[in-house]
């Protein structure tokens, strides 16, 4: 991951207290069940797609950033969490498809809210709908972050502090523990991972009685101060007395992740899907199709008897479509229905001869190619020609004494092997 020096996603207590959400009238309590809420989604999600703990730590991360700056109201807690995971496992250099992302949140949605557990079909119009909201999140995350995406865990901390402190190997496995509880809670929008880590470490310290040195202070060796590892201590202090995070649903276009399948973006600009672009492009086709098709269909015009209609046809080198422009014979007043059937035949007549002298084409330069294989199989072999058939008499005279040895008797058979293959040398 590459890093920058510019560090302008910490925030101030006051900062933290005038959150987007805050002023679209969300309270500080469900501001927090939905952090906790969105960070246990990205942690989940995390361990059933495989990736690496710093890849979940990362998305967290990310997801902390974003609603500090956007409010829970407009943007889906659900979806940002998917976006989170999949940006995160690509900053991190663990990408993982857009496909497995989505299947694993609709697979822990029908889960959480205790549905059956359906396929997700990925040519079905939903999967169409739930990548496009996928991918516009994830432009919305790199937008409002202005695409300074690097983040510095407290977790590469730990290791250095507890051996320089020399503090027992327990010790080190619950400062890490404590470190991925920190990043459910705004900690990593409010200091920097060093002074986190001084707070984690003092935490477990404290919790299994092992002193630190005081005199002098160990956390100036480490650029942090008092008061910031207090803050710490009490935030994670404070998250172990919540109960378990329970989805809210604050969003205007819906909750679910599996159920609402319409975009979150603007309310007030929708933009157009593609698979309904997609669909009213095949309606049109084959509208266009069926009245071409029909051969007594006809079209109102002005004072003109024939109709001009779009025909798609296919080359023969091209796989792509191209529009064409093709009078179709339509029956107009005084022709009756058997002229307009004989035209109709004409035209396939037509198409027939085409075909037939492609045809008669391609098996002509098939004939050609034939031909020079077979003159440059006797140039290059004109030399080696006579020994060729030299060779193929001889094998021809061992093959036919061999049959007619079965036929003698068994004391003439050695003398006349014997005086075949004599003649045949």
């Amino acid at each position: 991951m590459i890093y920058t020096a510019i560090d302008t996603f910490y925030l101030t207590d006051e900062q933290l207290e005038n959150t987007p959400s805050r002023k679209d009238g969300i309270d500080e309590a469900t501001e927090t069940t939905l952090r906790i809420y969105g960070c246990d989604l990205i942690q989940e999600s995390g361990i059933l797609l495989k990736v690496p703990q710093q890849v979940m730590a990362t998305g967290q991360v990310l997801f902390h950033r974003f609603y500090c700056k956007k409010s829970f109201v407009r943007f889906n807690v659900k979806r940002i969490a998917a976006s989170c995971v999949w940006l995160a496992s690509k900053l991190e250099e663990n990408p993982r498809r857009a496909r497995h992302v989505l299947n694993v949140f609709h697979r822990m949605e029908c889960r959480r809210e205790n549905l059956p557990i359906e396929h997700l079909d990925a040519f079905s119009k939903k999967y169409t709908e739930l990548k496009m909201d996928l991918i516009r999140s994830e432009r919305h995350l790199l937008k409002e972050m202005a695409f300074i995406c690097h983040v510095e865990h407290p977790h590469k901390f730990i290791s250095n502090y507890l051996a320089t402190l020399e503090t027992p190997p327990e010790l080190t496995q619950e400062a890490w523990n404590l470190a991925n509880d920190s990043l459910r809670t705004t900690l990593c929008v409010r200091f920097k991972s060093a002074v986190v880590a001084c707070g984690v470490v003092y935490a477990a310290a404290r919790r299994f009685h092992v002193p630190l040195p005081e005199n002098p202070p160990w956390w100036k060796a480490f650029d942090a101060d008092k008061s910031g590892i207090d803050e710490v201590c009490r935030v994670l202090a404070h998250l172990y007395t919540l109960p378990k995070a329970q989805y809210i649903p604050v969003c205007k276009e819906g909750g679910s992740f599996t159920v609402s399948n319409r975009s979150w973006d603007s309310p007030s600009q929708p933009l157009p899907k593609e698979s309904q672009v997609i669909d009213d492009a095949n309606i049109n086709k084959a509208s266009a199709v069926s009245v071409s098709m029909s051969p007594a269909c006809v079209i109102p015009e002005s004072k003109g008897g024939i109709g001009k209609v779009k025909d798609s046809t296919k080359s023969d080198d091209v796989d792509e479509k191209v529009e064409i422009q093709s009078v179709v014979p339509i029956p107009v007043e005084g022709e009756s229905v058997s002229k307009s059937k004989e035209r109709e035949r004409e035209r396939e007549r037509y198409k027939r001869g085409r075909d037939s002298e492609r045809e008669r084409e391609r098996e002509r330069d098939d004939r050609e190619k034939v031909k020079d294989r077979s003159h440059r199989s006797k140039d290059r072999g004109g030399k080696d020609s006579g020994l060729d058939m030299v060779k193929n008499q001889n094998i021809i005279l061992h093959e036919i004494g061999t049959i007619t040895a079965r036929h003698i008797p068994q004391g003439r058979r050695t003398d006349i092997d014997i005086i075949r293959m004599v003649n045949i040398c």
